[in-house]
């Protein structure tokens, strides 16, 4: 198989080439091919690729490319994971909305909606290269806001486009682990999950038949061996009947964690630019550039949702060991190779057949057939086919109502050019909620990025 990754030169790449050196995917791929359009970027990726301990045997050939056309020509698999305007532009993201008393995260609330208006169009550039280029081939996506980038997609490459996410396969097995019945890798046995990306629920924990999940909810020592249980506390949990995806927590202790964002004295993208800023020219002359990226690495899994954690607590030794989202990615490739068939939660469309489907024939009862959901999916090489999951209850289900609107209408602003339709995704997120802010917020971010404002030229 020859893999493409575009977004080459991002901080991540190694573990994708970490996962295909050895382990379940070793000789998966044949060639890899890193895409990006920053060359010194990709040279450093690229200088600690060929110091990473691996098997010669089973280590992939590597080719780096600023050609795009090149890069994707007889490639049978691209997976992307790009950041257009960088770590600067996550900054920006963050801050526009705290100066306005909101909250600031990279894929949640205005922050995500920022990220989505800069993704949209260079993705819709890479589906359209492919169509010329690789048309057989199909794209993973794992650029941000994924299921939001995924669903712009679905018009261009139609079912050849999956979108991923490594938060709530987490959330599913760090449950099945402390319920006491671990679920094997690439199986979903019994699991309700429903939701959108970074907006999910754990609904459903039955892997014999017989549901775990409400003794788990009622177990304190169980759940505060996993992050979820820790993070939103037994009595919320009890409460929602349910396990939230953690970027839930936005959601549900909003005044604490744009609180907690504030008094850190910098956002989480302003901590990662700095470190990204002097760690990529120390790869390049580093004499061990991989044991430098493996330090930079664990130092930045030591920080994600830091605001959330606001009592001293240490994210699980399971969780700093890095990775996740690569495994999820080449195992659904694996599947779709003709691997055998895998299990996993995924983004697609909430109907296999792209159009006005009834409620009967979508995943997620009570979201339109064509939108992008976060449901278990069942791979194979014709795809990844959507599972039936229950009717989500009142709160959740007009919670992802809410924020699917809003998604639909940041992708109208791309694809049709609307400015007032990104005033209107802005008004109407549930953590924005106010027309005025809504204009506040997309001025401020065409001020960040100048570039924004050719989308409605």
């Amino acid at each position: 198989m020859r893999l493409m990754i575009a977004g080459g030169g991002g901080f991540r790449v190694p573990l994708v080439y970490r996962a295909l050196c050895a382990g379940p995917f070793a000789g998966l791929v044949d060639e890899l091919v890193l895409f990006d359009v920053d060359g010194s970027r990709l040279a450093a990726m690229e200088a600690v690729l060929r110091d990473m301990p691996a098997d010669q045997g089973s280590a992939p050939a590597v080719v780096v490319s600023t050609d795009l056309g090149q890069a994707l020509r007889g490639t049978d698999m691209v997976f992307a994971a790009i950041r257009p305007g960088g770590t600067a532009g996550r900054i920006a993201d963050e801050q526009v909305p705290l100066r306005l008393g909101l909250l600031g995260q990279e894929t949640t609330g205005a922050g995500g909606i920022s990220y989505a208006l800069r993704s949209i169009p260079h993705m819709l550039e890479l589906a359209e290269a492919m169509r010329l280029h690789c048309p057989d081939a199909w794209l993973i996506n794992f650029t941000n806001p994924a299921g939001m980038v995924t669903e712009a997609l679905v018009p261009v490459l139609g079912r050849r486009v999956i979108g991923i996410c490594d938060s709530a396969g987490g959330l599913v097995q760090r449950a099945a682990r402390a319920a006491g019945a671990p679920l094997r890798e690439g199986t979903l046995d019994g699991v309700g999950y429903y939701g959108l990306n970074h907006l999910g629920w754990l609904y459903r924990l039955a892997p014999g038949g017989h549901d775990l999940l409400p003794d788990l909810l009622s177990d304190s020592a169980a759940l505060e061996t996993m992050e979820e249980g820790r993070l939103f506390g037994q009595h919320t949990l009890l409460q929602l009947g349910c396990l939230p995806n953690e970027y839930l927590y936005y959601y549900y202790q909003t005044s604490q964690a744009t609180a907690a964002i504030g008094q850190q004295g910098e956002t989480r993208g302003a901590s990662i630019h700095d470190q990204q800023l002097a760690l990529y020219p120390s790869l390049l002359q580093a004499s061990h550039p991989y044991k430098l990226w493996d330090a930079a690495r664990r130092s930045r899994e030591e920080g994600y949702l830091a605001e959330a954690r606001t009592h001293g607590e240490q994210r699980d030794e399971s969780d700093l060991a890095g990775g996740g989202y690569e495994r999820v990615a080449l195992s659904v490739m694996r599947a779709l190779s003709g691997g055998g068939t895998a299990q996993l939660i995924l983004n697609v469309p909430n109907s296999p057949v792209f159009r006005a489907a009834s409620t009967a024939e979508v995943a997620v009862p009570g979201l339109p057939a064509d939108a992008v959901v976060e449901v278990p999916c069942e791979v194979t090489p014709d795809g990844a086919l959507p599972l039936p999951q229950d009717r989500p209850d009142g709160q959740f289900l007009t919670l992802m109502q809410h924020v699917k609107e809003v998604e639909q209408l940041t992708i109208r602003a791309v694809v049709g050019g609307e400015r007032e339709a990104a005033v209107q995704a802005f008004a109407a997120h549930p953590l924005v909620g106010s027309a005025p802010l809504g204009r506040q917020l997309l001025e401020g971010y065409e001020a960040a990025f100048p570039g924004l404002s050719q989308l409605w030229a």
